[in-house]
C-alpha cells in the first residue's frame, strides 16, 4: 500500500512538473510570437525611414531646384527692367 502510495505521489508531482512545463512553453511560444511581432514592426520601420530619407533627398534636390529657378527669375526681372528703364529714358518717358 505504501508502495502504491508512493507511485500515486510520483506521479503528481510528474503531472505538476509536466503541467508546469507546459506553462513554459506555452509561455516561451508566446514571448517567440512577440519577438517576431517586433522584429517585422522593426523592419517596416527600416523601410520607412529608408523611403522618408529618399522622399527627403528628392525635396530638397527640388528645392534648391526651385530655389535656382527663382534665383534666375529674379535676374531676368531685373535685367528687364532695366531694359524698360533704358527704352524710356531714350524716349523721354
Amino acid at each position: 500500500m505504501a508502495e502504491r502510495r508512493s507511485v500515486e505521489a510520483s506521479l503528481a508531482r510528474l503531472d505538476q512538473a509536466i503541467g508546469r512545463l507546459e506553462v513554459s512553453v506555452a509561455r516561451r511560444l508566446d514571448v517567440d510570437r512577440s519577438l517576431g511581432a517586433l522584429e517585422m514592426e522593426l523592419q517596416r520601420l527600416g523601410e520607412d525611414r529608408s523611403k522618408l530619407a529618399l522622399d527627403l533627398d528628392q525635396s530638397a534636390a527640388r528645392s534648391a531646384r526651385l530655389e535656382e529657378a527663382n534665383r534666375e527669375v529674379s535676374r531676368r526681372l531685373v535685367a528687364a527692367m532695366e531694359s524698360i528703364r533704358a527704352v524710356l529714358e531714350r524716349h523721354g518717358g
